[in-house]
């Protein structure tokens, strides 16, 4: 295969395009910041930044960024395993898990990481601050949290289908 085919495979999302400056002796420069997820729709993502003179550079180095940060996360099915609250400086993200059919109940930056990880059902929220930057690494952190459903029976000393979500439960006694 490829190089470009084995890009295509991937879903690449722009999240956020914003003009920074640096105040230098002679007055601002001005330049561009990129933040941009890449997922591959199975449970991997991951986020990356770039900066440069012109949009389509700060683009490419987002993308080379974002491979390079992918990571696997526990997914439960079309949605998480469990309820999570991620942090990151002012910004809150609490995801819940959600029915099959519920679709992503997200905003910004959270849907564009959600979706590019291949989670169809999930209910979120954000509080806090609204930074873009920090929502989407607050995501992140909440996503990092997720466990699978025998490592939470484990650790909370219960069997294993009380800690299923509901929807999955019914599936194995029904």
């Amino acid at each position: 295969m490829s190089d470009y085919q084995t890009e295509n495979l991937y879903d690449e999302r722009v999240i956020d395009i914003a003009r920074v400056a640096k105040v230098v002796k002679g007055g601002r420069r001005f330049s561009f910041r990129v933040v941009m997820v890449i997922g591959d729709n199975a449970g991997s993502v991951g986020m990356g930044i770039g900066k440069a003179n012109a949009v389509p550079d700060a683009i490419r180095k987002a993308s080379e960024r974002a491979r390079k940060d992918m990571r696997k996360m526990n997914l439960s099915g079309t949605s998480i395993s469990h309820e999570v609250l991620g942090k990151q400086s002012g910004a809150k993200v609490f995801l819940r898990p959600a029915g099959p059919g519920t679709g992503v109940i997200a905003g910004g930056g959270v849907r564009a990481v959600l979706e590019a990880a291949g989670v169809h059902d999930i209910l979120t929220k954000s509080l806090g601050s609204n930074n873009i930057l920090n929502v989407v690494r607050a995501t992140f952190n909440a996503l990092d949290q997720l466990k699978q459903p025998k490592e939470q029976a484990a650790y909370r000393g219960k069997p294993v289908d009380q800690v299923k979500p509901w929807w999955e439960r019914e599936k194995t006694h029904g």
